[in-house]
């Protein structure tokens, strides 16, 4: 069965109106989508070109900076004292409710 140029037109036409309704997906992403990604990245990147009103950064100051380079070098730098997040008294006691609803016998 041969078909001619009309209806072999007809024909290619309606393949291409079927193939596109596959463009559309049935997925809807929200039009916010992603902005939280976007808004982390931009928090996390230094501006190069940050101007600040008032008194300069801590740590800008030459004549500090050139004391802590000295104090380095001169193997002088104070050491942090160390710290804990919790006494030693309590370590070891905490069960944090493990033992509340246990039970070791029976109560009958």
């Amino acid at each position: 069965m041969t078909l001619n140029r009309p209806c072999r037109t007809v024909l290619a036409l309606l393949a291409l109106a079927g193939l596109a309704g596959c463009n559309q997906s049935s997925l809807r992403i929200s039009p916010d989508f992603g902005n939280a990604v976007m808004q982390d990245t931009a928090a996390q990147i230094a501006d190069p070109d940050a101007h600040y009103a008032g008194t300069p950064a801590p740590g800008s100051d030459g004549g500090r900076v050139g004391l802590a380079q000295q104090r380095y070098h001169d193997n002088a730098v104070t050491q942090p004292s160390t710290t804990t997040a919790s006494s030693g008294a309590s370590i070891g006691r905490a069960d944090n409710g493990a033992g509340a609803g246990a039970s070791t016998g029976s109560s009958r």
